[in-house]
């Protein structure tokens, strides 16, 4: 019988997790980008300015330790989430427990610690340190653990690529939001209390109540709407990565290096700038209560850039989305600069601001490296690539907050200090960092990427390819198991897909015969079973290769399609996870027949074993019609 509540289950586990990320996204927006604001604005009046400037001084230092110290201490938070065995699963406590706990104290935090420093200020930056590091922490608990939990609600990577993208949606709005709402809802909530029109302590404090309760909510809502699964796959796949393994994978992967550096040069501009709008339309503009514009310029542009990207990438190579949505972000600087006096032309900077697809770039150039990688030095570091950049989103966060604290005091925007205060010198002070350096971080961004990142879309197409041929002539593995016994094994390989199966050495590549010992099959469908029981290795980023080993250690690759790996990864969905077991006759691959042939690539699917000197002749292929299941070879170890 079936389940019809299945469905709507899934429907709800979905919408369940996409706003967990909206609270929490809000939530880190307000940590991150106001709660400074409000320190150098209203936390300190009443306070004389050298023990103002000094507890100013120590909170930006302090957040900028923290960040850094972060970078050491998510890897320790993810071996302790890894470790929790409960009756809700090992997620689900951190999530709730690490948003509340970080959330009440966040709450105290925006209240000033509830007039502590008018008693004694030394007392006051003790207990400061030690909140803003407890609530870091959990905040950090409940960080590892939401996106920690992609792979325990399904092991279909197409469906977990579903969560993914809902729940970044969602923390656009939750981030971009606070841009729009920060301002009317301080400033009002300020009126309700003190009758003043203007964003003063008590707005501040609401401010915080409001987004607290909303991650509590939406925490919540996570635990209750999702549900965890506990099988051999995620007890077999999951990984630890290490401060050591990052710094081994940049220092042995030049192009990574060099695209982390460009990300870095472009992170760097963007977080610095995104800091300090609101001092600008604050202080500089003198129209605070426009500074809405920017939350709905940036949500309207991130919600029309993720999509667009992958519709002009098939027109239009990576190098040069990276290098229009750069030239954009230097344009949008130039107007700061010197035509922010005009509304109209401010806007359209802010949109050109938000226009650059530097980020999507970035993240498909580090992905790509893993092949890159694998064919330099002989390894696949997944988890350690793949981690670097929220790393860098990290490192660059830390010294965006103690740039934002310097420029607040060295500008004079701090206290009860208004627009009508700012001089000619305050605000050349203010644009330097604001606005000239992120500039400059920009043109040396894409200067890296132009003249140092090779890795291009065709690059990384032969370089799969030859990863390809490495593996169909023996000259590496896909595992470094090692036989356990000296019994020679045998494993009946079964037909993959229905077609006509043909030698080997009847597909061309390059003019050349594919190289290996295996077989080929011209498809007459479009669907990939499992050859024999065994579980999966990996699998191309492009989808077009699937490496697998069976129960008795045969390492073999199916291959779908010549030169398949330039549809990057379209035409082709996976229903299985790297690291699963698989029985013979599992579905594995559905592919477009029709799109491959549509961009005048070959569609046969070749099997080949990547030890062939480990093997004993393979009896010799006659060409036949055959299907899926068809018993092909039994293969024999030596």
């Amino acid at each position: 019988m079936t389940n019809s509540n299945a469905p709507s289950k899934h429907l709800f586990s979905k919408f369940s997790f996409a706003m967990g990320n909206f609270g929490h996204a809000a939530f880190y927006g307000a940590l991150s980008n106001y709660f400074i604001v409000y320190v150098t604005s209203v936390m300190f009046v009443g306070v004389s300015s050298r023990i103002a400037d000094k507890l100013i001084g120590l909170i930006t230092g302090l957040i900028v330790l923290i960040r850094i110290l972060e970078i050491f201490i998510n890897p320790l938070l993810g071996n302790i989430v890894d470790n929790t065995h409960s009756r809700w699963g090992k997620f689900k406590p951190w999530i709730l427990s690490g948003t509340i706990i970080s959330s009440v104290l966040l709450i105290a935090l925006f209240a000033g610690l509830f007039g502590l420093i008018k008693v004694n200020w030394i007392l006051y930056a003790i207990v400061f340190v030690i909140v803003f590091v407890v609530m870091d922490i959990f905040y950090s608990f409940s960080d590892v653990s939401y996106w920690g939990m992609v792979p325990a609600l399904s092991e279909d990577s197409a469906e977990r690529g579903v969560y993914t993208s809902l729940g970044t949606f969602t923390g656009a709005i939750g981030w971009n939001g606070l841009t729009i709402i920060v301002v009317p809802v301080v400033t009002y909530f300020t009126y309700l209390t003190t009758s003043k029109h203007e964003q003063g302590a008590p707005g501040w404090f609401a401010f915080a109540v409001i987004i607290s309760l909303l991650a509590i909510v939406c925490a919540t809502l996570v635990t209750i709407g999702t549900h965890e699964k506990d099988n051999l796959l995620r007890r077999s796949a999951q990984q630890k990565t290490t401060i050591k393994d990052v710094i081994s994978a940049l220092a042995h992967n030049d192009q990574l290096l060099w695209t982390c550096l460009a990300y870095f040069m472009y992170s760097l501009a963007n977080t610095i700038t995104t800091g300090v709008l609101y001092y600008f339309f604050k202080f500089v503009l003198g129209k605070p209560g426009t500074y809405w514009i920017v939350g709905m310029a940036a949500m309207i542009i991130s919600f029309c850039t993720s999509p667009l990207y992958p519709v002009l990438n098939r027109f239009i190579p990576r190098k040069w989305l990276y290098t229009l949505g750069m030239v954009c972000m230097m344009i949008a600087y130039l107007i700061f600069i010197f035509f922010h006096d005009n509304l109209t032309l401010l806007v359209i900077g802010l949109v050109l601001y938000y226009f650059t697809f530097a980020q999507l770039v970035s993240i498909l150039t580090m992905t790509d490296s893993i092949e890159y990688g694998q064919l330099k030095n002989g390894e696949r570091n997944e988890a350690v690539i793949l981690s670097i950049r929220p790393l860098i989103d990290n490192l660059t966060g830390a010294f965006s907050n103690g740039l934002v604290g310097y420029i607040a005091i060295a500008a004079g925007m701090t206290g009860a200090a208004t627009a009508a205060d700012m001089t000619a010198k305050n605000i050349a002070t203010f644009n330097s960092p604001a606005f000239y350096i992120p500039f400059a971080l920009s043109i040396l961004s894409l200067v890296i990427f132009l003249t140092k990142v090779k890795l291009s879309e065709k690059a990384h197409a032969e370089i799969v390819d030859e990863l390809t041929l490495k593996l169909a002539a023996g000259q590496s593995n896909l595992t470094d198991d090692q036989p356990t016994n000296s019994k020679p094994a045998s494993t009946k390989v079964f037909a993959p897909v229905d077609g006509n199966l043909i030698p080997m050495d009847q597909v061309k590549v390059n003019g050349q015969p594919f190289p290996g010992t295996g077989f080929a099959i011209r498809p007459s469908d479009g669907h990939i079973y499992a050859p024999f029981d065994g579980r999966i290795v990996f699998t191309f980023s492009s989808k077009h290769l699937i490496g697998l080993v069976s129960d008795q250690g045969l390492e073999a690759i199916i291959h779908i399609g010549i030169d398949t790996v330039n549809l990057n990864g379209q035409g082709f969905v996976s229903h299985y996870s790297d690291g699963q077991t698989i029985q013979a006759g599992d579905l594995l691959m559905d592919f477009d027949r029709e799109l491959i042939n549509q961009n005048h690539y070959d569609d046969t699917v070749i099997m080949f074993f990547t030890k062939p000197q480990q093997l004993l002749p393979l009896a010799s292929i006659n060409e036949r019609p055959i299907n899926h299941g068809d018993l092909i070879e039994q293969v024999q170890n030596k």
